[in-house]
Parts: C-alpha cells; sequence; structure tokens
C-alpha cells in the first residue's frame, strides 16, 4: 500500500504564517488573504444544508472494512434528507460522499490545498478548493447539524476535540457527535473516562458522544438530536447573482 505521510503539509504560506512573527505588511496582507477564503467559501456553501460532516482517514483503501462501513454512512444520512460534508479527499471522506452520491442524496466536500496536491473525489456534487485548515475545519463545522467520526488518525482526532470543545464551550449549539468503531476507539473512550473521573472535564461532557457500531443506530441518534431537537427541514432558497451565491444545482 501506498505510504501517504509525505502527503499532508501545510500550504507553504500557513507553514510560513505559523512559523513566527513576519513585517507588519506580510500579516497585513494574509489577513485579507484569510477573509477572502471565508468568503468564498461561504459564498459557495451557503445553500448546501442541512449538513452531516463525516470525518475519517484519508488513508483508507476502497477494500477495507471501514471504507465500506463510511459508504452505508453517507447512504444513510442521505435518505435521512442530510447533505454529507466531508474533507473532499479520498479514503474515509471518498467513501461517505460515494454512499450519499449513489444513494441520490446530496455530496459536497472542502478540498485542502497542499503542496502534494489532494484532488477532490469523484463522488462530490459541488466542492471548495480552500488554502488553510483552519478555514477549511471551520466552513466544515459551520454548514452542520450532527458530525460522524469515522476510524481516523491524528487531523482525525483534531476535528473530533474541536467539534466538542465548540459544544462544550456553548460556541456552537449541542449538535450530536456520533463516533463509529467501539474496538477503534476504545483506548479513546476510555482516556475520555478518565478525564471526567479525574474532573477535567465534566461529567455531563460524557454525554456529548454516542459510541456505537450500528448505522441504524447512528441515524436513529441523529433523528433525535438533530432533525426533531432542532426541527430541521430542508428549504430551498434563491441565490442572489450580486453576491457571487451558487445554488446547489
Amino acid at each position: 500500500m501506498e505510504n501517504h505521510t509525505s502527503q499532508f503539509h501545510l500550504e507553504p504560506e500557513e507553514s510560513r504564517f505559523l512559523s513566527g512573527p513576519r513585517s507588519r505588511i506580510k500579516e497585513f496582507l494574509f489577513t485579507f488573504r484569510v477573509q477572502f477564503s471565508f468568503i468564498k467559501a461561504f459564498r459557495k456553501m451557503h445553500f448546501i444544508g442541512p449538513c452531516v460532516t463525516v470525518f475519517g482517514s484519508a488513508r483508507f483503501e476502497p477494500d477495507n472494512p471501514f471504507y465500506k462501513e463510511a459508504v452505508a454512512v453517507g447512504a444513510k444520512l442521505a435518505h435521512m434528507g442530510f447533505t454529507v460534508m466531508t474533507g473532499g479527499g479520498p479514503g474515509i471522506m471518498e467513501a461517505a460522499n460515494k454512499g450519499a452520491y449513489e444513494a441520490g442524496g446530496y455530496s459536497v466536500g472542502c478540498n485542502i490545498i497542499l503542496p502534494r496536491e489532494q484532488k477532490p473525489n469523484p463522488y462530490l456534487h459541488k466542492w471548495i478548493n480552500i488554502p488553510y485548515f483552519f478555514v477549511r475545519k471551520y466552513v466544515m463545522i459551520k454548514y452542520s447539524y450532527a458530525f460522524v467520526v469515522m476510524p481516523g488518525g491524528m487531523g482525525t482526532m483534531d476535528e473530533l476535540f474541536e467539534s466538542l470543545t465548540l459544544i462544550q464551550t456553548k460556541m456552537i449549539n449541542d449538535f450530536p457527535v456520533v463516533i463509529i468503531g467501539k474496538e477503534y476507539h476504545k483506548e479513546l473512550c476510555h482516556h475520555i473516562k478518565v478525564m471526567a473521573e479525574n474532573e477535567s472535564i465534566s461529567a455531563k461532557d460524557m454525554q456529548l458522544l454516542f459510541v456505537t457500531d450500528s448505522v441504524e443506530d447512528m441515524a436513529e441518534h441523529i433523528g433525535t438530536y438533530a432533525i426533531k431537537k432542532y426541527n430541521l427541514v430542508k428549504k430551498a432558497q434563491k441565490a442572489k447573482w450580486w453576491f457571487g451565491e451558487q445554488n446547489p444545482s
């Protein structure tokens, strides 16, 4: 199997920004480029919801059981009326998009621009290329009413805990977070329990997570704590051309 380790690098400009203070002019210009990235994303993604974002590893091939399970997850979410959003790349992302696409649902991706280009997977109705990791993560959270965490690596854990932190601190609503893969995530879940036992998190924070191996249980949980709780209805909206907006179709 191909080694993907060298694939994941910050975009050069983002690397330079994070390396330390630069000249005032360079920092000032960088803020405008970031602002443009946000505006571009907002205009393109405004009409895609309601979404569920699926997080997971880019490294799993189509014959991997986790890939196949992510296809089933994407299909189920599409049947529930959700747009399936991912990071737009291969592996779990591709699988979830594939499931939604082939089930007749709507499938979108927030693709990261890397020095070694990550191409959008072929199961996307719409995608946006984003040059900065932090902008991409914000967009993937902004439009979603639930988060499904499949087996993954450090990036997936980052996305999981960012979502949980935003919910915990009331920055976003109490949207359901579903972790799929009890065996894969057992040490993670144990450590979260240790956090609660040592009071570094509240015991109530344990309720922010729903861990399962069942796609049907995932659907029931999201149906209760997203669709019913927030009275989600997919509404047709008309794009305003003078804002540069684009309809989903």
